[in-house]
């Protein structure tokens, strides 16, 4: 499995595997499933209501925890210090861990009545604190990251945002690069809406793979973090069989030339929502 060093040095796993929107309920197998495929970064978050599941299926893997590299993210909810704080608290109580490997800030909620530079600060505490090995945002763009930069101390480690072929966001990703932060893609296929392009349905049966894993080789090749999610073995083994093979510069080019700008979730501008 690759890994990707990042500004702190820390080694994060290029493939993950993503819980958003499994069932609380499903969540142990589902991750247990993952983790006996291979899977050694798993991906969850505060809003998902599924961290417990997460941790209890890291505890009972039997696979040593140094190996297994977790990722929560900061519920909307609470991004004032104090609440932020005492979230990353709740975060490893549920999870049933002592430290996590990675803390994001889920969105940047720029219309709220909280400015998303104390949240940053909050998070440079946790880092600090030494029960965090890295910090990083999700769905921020260019001018709230340059806020962080002019106004806050430590930078953040990654970036998680809406990656995929319809939406290659290239600008954003190299801005990150030139500052150090690594760029995860969430989203990476699309909810499945590029899969029957006749461009990647092109290149996969060129070079014998499914439209799936042509898409997230393209992700990997590109040097981004990427979190493949389904509950299915067969699938979650597809996903992650995406290293004995390379796309060529053509193939490349021709899955990036699919951008158009079209998102499958909200804008980071202006998405405000803070669960009640």
């Amino acid at each position: 499995m690759p890994t990707i060093r990042l500004n702190n040095g820390v080694e994060i796993p290029q493939l993950g595997f993503g819980v958003y929107q499994i069932p609380p309920e499903e969540t142990a197998d589902a991750v247990g499933t993952a983790l006996e495929i291979g899977y050694r970064h798993i991906d969850t978050a505060e809003m998902y209501r599924n961290e417990k599941g997460v941790g209890e299926a890291v505890r009972r893997s039997g696979i040593p925890r140094d190996e297994i590299f977790v990722t929560s993210k900061l519920n909307n909810g609470f991004h004032r210090r104090d609440d932020a704080l005492r979230a990353f608290d709740r975060t490893l109580a549920d999870l049933g861990l002592d430290s996590l490997d990675l803390f994001l800030v889920h969105w940047p909620l720029p219309t709220i009545d909280v400015d998303y530079v104390e949240t940053w600060k909050a998070m440079e505490e946790i880092s600090r604190s030494g029960r965090c090995r890295a910090v990083g945002v999700s769905n921020f763009h260019a001018p709230h990251l340059s806020r962080l930069f002019a106004e806050t101390e430590i930078r953040p480690a990654v970036n998680q945002i809406e990656v995929h072929p319809y939406l290659a966001q290239d600008e954003l990703r190299a801005f990150g690069a030139e500052h150090g932060i690594v760029t995860e893609a969430w989203s990476p296929i699309a909810q499945g809406k590029v899969l029957d392009d006749p461009a990647i349905v092109e290149v996969a049966e060129r070079v014998g793979r499914t439209p799936a894993q042509v898409v997230l080789r393209w992700h990997v090749q590109r040097g981004d973090v990427v979190f493949p999610k389904s509950v299915t073995r067969s699938r979650m083994e597809e996903n992650f069989a995406l290293f004995d093979f390379e796309l060529d510069s053509d193939a490349m080019t021709a899955i990036t030339a699919l951008d158009r700008h079209e998102r499958t979730g909200p804008d980071p501008d202006t998405f405000d929502y803070v669960p009640r």
